[in-house]
């Protein structure tokens, strides 16, 4: 499946899941900021996805619910530090963790969720 097979069916499920206009769901679109999805969305899009991809995703693979838990120690000042990134980058490798780095603000989490990150994650699970 080439990515811009994947892309189109991320969009649909998209489209579907958010009741969002197609022309909105761009690479680039932030799940929440964009595109209005909100926490009771992201178990929705989870099955979309598994059911129009034929995959199985475990809970808090695609959306890790303690991505920068203040209890791991990886939160000092509102801010990820550098240890906390670099868990990051193992934990959630379909995420762009460069750019979160730039401004590693606990609030900014949410941005990583992009449809270009949906489409990282589905391409890593579907068969080579």
């Amino acid at each position: 499946m080439t990515s811009e097979d994947i892309f189109t069916k991320v969009r649909d499920t998209l489209v579907d899941a958010l009741g969002v206009d197609d022309d909105e769901v761009t690479l680039e679109a932030r799940l929440e900021a964009d595109l209005g999805a909100e926490s009771i969305d992201f178990l929705d899009i989870v099955f979309r996805l598994e059911k129009n991809f034929s995959i199985k995703i475990p809970r808090g693979e695609l959306f890790p619910e303690d991505l920068a838990s203040a209890d791991a120690g990886f939160v000092k000042d509102g801010l990820v530090t550098a240890e906390g990134l670099a868990t990051l980058r193992k934990k959630v490798p379909h995420i762009d963790i460069d750019t979160f780095a730039k401004d590693p603000k606990v609030e900014n989490i949410k941005d990583m969720f992009t449809v270009q990150m949906l489409c990282n994650f589905v391409k890593n699970k579907l068969p080579a």
